[in-house]
């Protein structure tokens, strides 16, 4: 294989391949990106047999051939170059020769033989959205995806659905629960788990530039086209929890409170929380008054601010991590936030009774002593 690109886009293929290549895997191979090149074509390729990458880019080939090159350090190489063109070759023996300006480095590649085939989508349904709307939904929700599998692997995934023109993205792990929905123009109704790692993935494709997304879903699998970049990950297979059961379908108490003052009173309260340090923010709600307290081994802090509040005064405890995560996915320059009693999940919506474009839930943690 003799081939001949522009460096600076190779690099940039290649970091992003390199975000979905193996790590320490016990196949050396997956830890390396495939090129593959063919007359005027160079086809880089990355699978980590859960989720795979492709790309297709322009190139001068003078001798077609595959090789594998360890990702990490192809990507290092062609960084601290400095020339505009660079040329990589490969011998039968798997021998690569990159060069660039002056620079020529000499490393051992892999036999392509040995490359996992990626699968495709066959038959899937097809989905077109606006990059950004998918990409706000995404990261309106991403931070409610369980991080580990735990009891219950279905919690790591994302439940992805369209039904009747809206597009619905759902995210739960077990102590909040994130809800985003958007009119789009879909005329197919499915409804998919997609893992919250490759969703979180696909969307670092999308660029100012992106104006689509294609999105492929079969029966096992998942497409993303973005930007000539072709994502491929695994779904999740079984049903997804049945989340509408633990949102409170009518309040006791109900409070509209300014987004961004709120979000400036929880993290000065909760400067004395860290990692160590899980206490929680007692609120206690008057007909005129909250008031933010926080007690840890580090110290006490208290705040007051001034709301009018719907119901009878209570007090109730908060996790301000998981209270913060939901407001600063608030695009709203105010949010009503929807209580009833100290055992039921806190519910974030929009203040406009029109707007259902997003619901948030937060479940409240248990006080010592708390008022009535």
């Amino acid at each position: 294989m003799i081939i001949t690109v522009e460096r600076a886009r190779l690099l940039e293929c290649v970091s992003k391949l390199q975000r979905v290549v193996g790590a320490k895997s016990t196949m050396p191979v997956l830890e390396g990106i495939l090129l593959s090149a063919e007359q005027g074509l160079l086809t880089l390729s990355a699978y980590n047999l859960e989720m795979g990458m492709k790309k297709e880019m322009y190139a001068r080939c003078d001798e077609e051939g595959d090789i594998v090159i360890n990702a990490r350090l192809l990507a290092d190489i062609l960084r601290k170059m400095n020339g505009l063109q660079v040329e990589i070759s490969s011998d039968e023996k798997l021998l690569c020769h990159i060069s660039c300006g002056e620079a020529v480095f000499d490393i051992m590649g892999m036999s392509a033989t040995d490359f996992p085939e990626m699968p495709s989508v066959a038959d899937g349904e097809k989905i077109r959205v606006e990059s950004s709307v998918f990409s706000d939904m995404v990261s309106g929700t991403i931070f409610a995806v369980a991080q580990n599998e735990g009891t219950r692997p279905i919690l790591t995934g994302i439940d992805i659905s369209v039904k009747d023109g809206f597009l619905q993205l759902v995210a739960v792990d077990g102590c909040r629960l994130a809800i985003r929905r958007q009119k789009v123009e879909v005329d197919t109704d499915i409804e998919f788990i997609a893992t919250g790692k490759a969703v979180s993935e696909a969307v670092k494709l999308i660029s100012e530039e992106t104006e689509t997304i294609d999105i492929l879903v079969g029966k096992r699998l998942i497409s993303f086209s973005i930007d000539g970049y072709l994502f491929i990950s695994r779904l999740l297979e079984g049903e997804y929890v049945n989340y509408q059961k633990i949102i409170p379908t009518d309040y006791k108490q109900c409070v509209v409170i300014n987004t961004n003052e709120l979000i400036n009173i929880i993290e000065r309260v909760s400067l004395l929380i860290n990692d160590y340090l899980t206490s929680p923010i007692r609120c206690y709600f008057d007909n005129y008054e909250v008031t933010f307290n926080c007690t840890t081994s580090m110290g006490r802090v208290t705040e007051k601010f001034e709301i009018n509040l719907e119901g009878e005064p209570f007090e109730i405890g908060i996790n301000s991590r998981l209270l913060l995560d939901a407001l600063r996915a608030i695009d709203e320059p105010t949010v009503k936030i929807r209580f009833k009693g100290v055992d039921a999940g806190i519910v974030l919506c929009s203040a406009n009774e029109e707007n259902d474009e997003y619901l948030y839930l937060v479940m409240p943690m248990r006080l010592n002593n708390a008022r009535n």
